[in-house]
């Protein structure tokens, strides 16, 4: 009785708040897994310069931070659709403790979108300006969840992801400004907003559970641990694309939980359409944003 009520709960909050972080979303095999094949994917990152890899489209799948990456302190931020190399990686999009709670959400029916693993190395400067996903990813509906695993321990002072409790109800901010598509809001709109934000921490292993219209964004690690995360973004199965997938991959509209019913459903709201990045990565669009 005390799971159902706590599943009652957690399911609660995140409609009323539209998140919620949860412990032990990842067995200990699981999240040590993943560790080890990040582990080599920043060892390997030492050896390049430029972004290196290669995603469906073409573009890199390993993205370093431009100004302070070095062989020394390597500044690997974004390794986009792991699982299509990593079985650790697939294992968790197939199956974790927190996509059975999406169902709780959604209802039994839920397929992938995405996944990437964003890093916050030591020294590495990496920050994320404040956005919501929903204009990234819009769909037919907004069932769409953002699962982020924590793969280290994630503390005030690493960097934590930053949320505003609410903003999932409210409107769904521009992205573009002056024409260009920066991934992040203006910068009215974070000041509006931002002293309303509050930081998602815990051990490794948890998952912050993220609907994809929420306000959020996160500060660069001025610790000397690393923050790591593994990025799941799960949809309903009835929810479906209007724009191509931003990180295409094999993998993308899996059925992973139910079945597949063949059917669209349709949510009435207005959003601007994203623009297909160029970037090797999301950092990159958003670096646009610093020099308007």
């Amino acid at each position: 009785m005390q799971k159902v009520n706590s599943i009652r709960q957690q399911v609660k909050q995140f409609q009323k708040d539209g998140f919620v972080v949860i412990e032990n979303a990842l067995s200990e095999s699981q999240l040590s897994a993943i560790k080890a094949d990040l582990a080599k994917w920043v060892e390997e990152s030492k050896q390049h310069t430029q972004p290196f890899g290669q995603i469906q489209d073409g573009r890199p799948r390993f993205d370093i931070e431009p100004n302070t990456h070095t062989s020394d302190k390597p500044a690997l931020r974004r390794i986009t659709s792991p699982a299509e190399i990593s079985s650790a990686c697939l294992g968790v999009v197939k199956d974790n403790h927190a996509l059975d709670l999406v169902t709780q959400f959604f209802g039994p029916n839920i397929k992938h979108w995405g996944n990437k693993i964003n890093l916050k190395l030591p020294s590495s400067g990496t920050e994320v300006r404040f956005h919501q996903d929903f204009p990234f990813e819009p769909h037919s509906n907004e069932d769409i969840v953002t699962v982020l695993f924590f793969l280290d321990d994630v503390t005030l002072e690493n960097g934590p992801l930053e949320v505003v409790p609410g903003t999932h109800k409210g409107p769904l901010h521009s992205l573009w400004h002056n024409g260009v598509f920066t991934g992040a809001v203006s910068e009215d709109v974070e000041l509006q907003y931002k002293s309303e934000a509050v930081s998602c921490f815990g051990k490794a292993g948890s998952a912050c559970l993220m609907h994809s219209k929420l306000l959020h964004g996160s500060a660069a690690n001025s610790s000397d641990l690393a923050r790591c995360l593994y990025i799941v973004s799960y949809t309903a199965e009835d929810a479906i694309t209007l724009v191509p997938n931003p990180l295409p991959s094999e993998l993308d509209g899996i059925v992973v939980r139910g079945e597949r019913t063949g059917k669209a459903r349709c949510t009435n709201y207005d959003v601007e359409l994203p623009e297909y990045p160029k970037e090797v990565s999301f950092f990159g669009q958003q670096d646009k944003a610093k020099n308007m």
